[in-house]
C-alpha cells in the first residue's frame, strides 16, 4: 500500500492544478467581460453626448460624421489585425467548436488576439453609432481566453479544447447578461448541441467563475430592471400573434443576414469583397441616415431603448422604432464590423412590443407584450427558444411569465424555421470551410520548395540544339 502513495501524491497535484488552471481562465474572462461592458458603455455615453450636444440643430450632422470614420476604421483595423473577429463572434465559436473537436486547427477563430480586437474595434464601432451589441461578441472573447489556458494545462489531455471553448462560450453569455442559467442552456441549445457529464462540470464551474467576478465588479443587477406585472390574464392571443408575427419578422430578419453567404456572386457581395472598407464607409452613411429619420432610436446598443420601453414609457414607442431598429441592425452586419445582434435584436421586439400593444387592445398590459416580444423576436432569429425564454426571464427577474415566455419563443422558433435556416450554424458553416483553407494554405507554403536536378555540362546556347540523350545499348 505504501507504493500508492507517490501516485496519490501525484494524481492529486494533477487535479489541483488543472482545476487551478481552469478557475484562473474563467476569472481572466469574467474580467475581459466587464472591461468590455465598461468600455462599450463609455462609446455609447460618449456618442449620444455628442448626439445630444445641440439637440436644437434642425440637421444633427455629427453621426454622419463618425458613423462612415468608425466604420471604416473599425473593418479595417480587423482586416488587417484582427481577422476572425468581424460579426456577431458565435458563429465562429460554433466552428471552433466542432473544428477543434476533430484535433483541426482553431486559430483564426479564437485567440487572444482576436479578443482583444474585438474588445478595442467592437467599442470604436459603437462610438460611431452603429446597431451592434456587446453580448455576442462576448462569447468569442471568453471562448479565447478560455481555450489559450490550454497550453498552461499539466497535461495536453486533461481537458479537451472544445470543451473549454464551449465553456468559455457560455460563460461569456452568462457574465454579459448576467444570467447563468441562461449561459448552460446556450451552451446545450446552440454552442455544442449535446453534453457529455464530464463537459458539465467544467461548464458549471467556469460559468460560477466568471460570473461571480463580474457581479464582484459590477455588482448583482437585473439587466433591464426588476419588472412588476400587476395582471396578465389575456395570455392566449398575446402569445399566439406576438409568437406568429416575431416568428416571421425574426425569419425574415436570419434571412437578410444570410443573403451574403448564400449568393456571394450578388453584385453588392462582390463590391463589397472588393471594397471592404469604403463599403463600410456606405453603410455607416446609412445607419446616420436611418437614425436621423428615426429621431435617434436605432443608435447603438438599444440597451437604453429596452429599458425605456420597459418602464413607465412603454407606451411613447412610435411606430417606426421597430423598423429603424431592424433596418440599422441588418445594415451593421453587412459593414462587416465586429458587434453582436443579441442587444439589437431584444431592443426590436421590445419595440414591436411597445408600438403595437395600444393598437391591439393591450395597452394596459404592455409591460409584459414587450416582454414577450422580445423573447420571442430573439429566439426568431437565433431559432433557440429556451435560451431566448431564459435570458428575457432572468434579465427581468420575470418569472412569473416563465410559462409564456416558453410558449411564445417556442411558436416563434417554429414559424423562423419555416422562412429562414439556423442563423448561426449557417454562419459557422462559413467560418468552418474558411479556417480549413486558411490552415491548407499554411500547411502548403510550408512545405520546402523541391530544388531543381542537377544538369551535368553547360546549359545549351539559344543558338546552339539541345543536347540528345545518348543511344541506349
Amino acid at each position: 500500500m505504501k507504493n500508492l502513495n507517490p501516485l496519490r501524491g501525484r494524481l492529486s497535484t494533477f487535479r489541483w492544478r488543472t482545476r487551478l488552471t481552469l478557475w484562473g481562465a474563467a476569472a481572466c474572462a469574467g474580467l475581459a467581460v466587464v472591461a468590455f461592458t465598461r468600455l462599450t458603455d463609455l462609446a455609447l455615453k460618449t456618442f449620444f453626448d455628442l448626439y445630444n450636444f445641440h439637440p436644437g440643430l434642425p440637421f444633427p450632422w455629427m453621426p454622419f460624421v463618425t458613423a462612415p470614420l468608425a466604420g471604416m476604421l473599425a473593418v479595417w483595423l480587423t482586416r488587417k489585425f484582427f481577422p476572425g473577429g468581424q460579426g456577431s463572434g458565435i458563429p465562429q465559436v460554433i466552428a471552433a467548436t466542432h473544428l477543434a473537436a476533430r484535433g483541426e486547427s482553431v486559430s483564426g477563430l479564437v485567440s487572444l488576439r482576436i479578443a482583444c480586437g474585438k474588445i478595442v474595434v467592437g467599442s470604436m464601432a459603437l462610438l460611431g453609432g452603429f446597431s451592434a451589441g456587446r453580448e455576442g461578441p462576448s462569447v468569442q472573447v471568453a471562448a479565447s481566453i478560455l481555450h489559450f489556458s490550454h497550453r498552461f494545462l499539466p497535461h495536453a489531455r486533461a481537458i479537451a479544447p472544445a470543451d473549454l471553448i464551449l465553456a468559455g462560450g457560455a460563460a461569456g453569455i452568462a457574465a454579459a447578461f448576467n444570467t447563468p442559467l441562461a449561459g448552460i442552456v446556450f451552451a446545450v441549445e446552440e454552442l455544442g448541441k449535446r453534453l457529455e457529464a464530464k463537459t458539465t462540470g467544467i461548464l458549471v464551474g467556469t460559468i460560477i467563475l466568471s460570473g461571480l467576478v463580474a457581479i464582484a465588479l459590477e455588482g448583482n443587477y437585473y439587466h433591464f430592471g426588476r419588472m412588476k406585472i400587476s395582471q396578465f390574464t389575456e395570455i392566449v392571443g398575446p402569445v399566439l400573434f406576438y409568437g406568429m408575427a416575431c416568428g416571421v419578422l425574426g425569419g425574415v430578419f436570419s434571412r437578410l443576414l444570410l443573403w451574403p453567404q448564400q449568393q456571394p456572386n450578388f453584385i453588392l457581395w462582390r463590391w463589397r469583397s472588393a471594397r471592404p472598407v469604403l463599403f463600410a464607409g456606405g453603410c455607416g452613411l446609412l445607419i446616420a441616415l436611418v437614425g436621423w429619420l428615426g429621431g435617434g432610436l436605432s443608435f447603438g446598443s438599444g440597451y437604453a431603448v429596452s429599458s425605456s420601453l420597459l418602464s413607465s414609457d412603454a407606451l411613447s414607442a412610435p411606430w417606426h422604432a421597430p423598423v429603424t431598429r431592424f433596418v440599422a441592425t441588418v445594415i451593421t452586419y453587412y459593414s462587416g464590423i465586429p458587434g453582436g445582434i443579441f442587444a439589437p435584436c431584444l431592443a426590436v421586439g421590445a419595440a414591436i412590443g411597445a408600438s403595437t400593444s395600444a393598437i391591439l387592445g393591450f395597452g394596459a398590459e404592455a409591460v409584459p407584450v414587450t416582454a414577450l416580444c422580445m423573447a420571442a423576436f430573439l429566439a426568431a432569429v437565433t431559432q433557440s427558444p429556451i435560451t431566448a425564454a431564459i435570458i428575457v426571464m432572468e434579465m427581468l427577474d420575470g418569472h412569473e411569465m416563465v410559462i409564456s415566455l416558453m410558449a411564445v419563443t417556442l411558436i416563434a422558433k417554429a414559424v423562423s424555421g419555416r422562412v429562414s435556416p439556423e442563423l448561426y450554424q449557417q454562419l459557422a458553416l462559413g467560418f468552418i470551410a474558411q479556417q480549413r483553407a486558411q490552415t491548407a494554405a499554411a500547411k502548403l507554403a510550408a512545405e520546402p520548395v523541391p530544388a531543381p536536378e542537377a544538369q551535368s555540362g553547360p546549359e545549351p546556347g539559344p543558338d546552339q540544339p539541345p543536347r540528345k540523350e545518348a543511344n541506349r545499348q
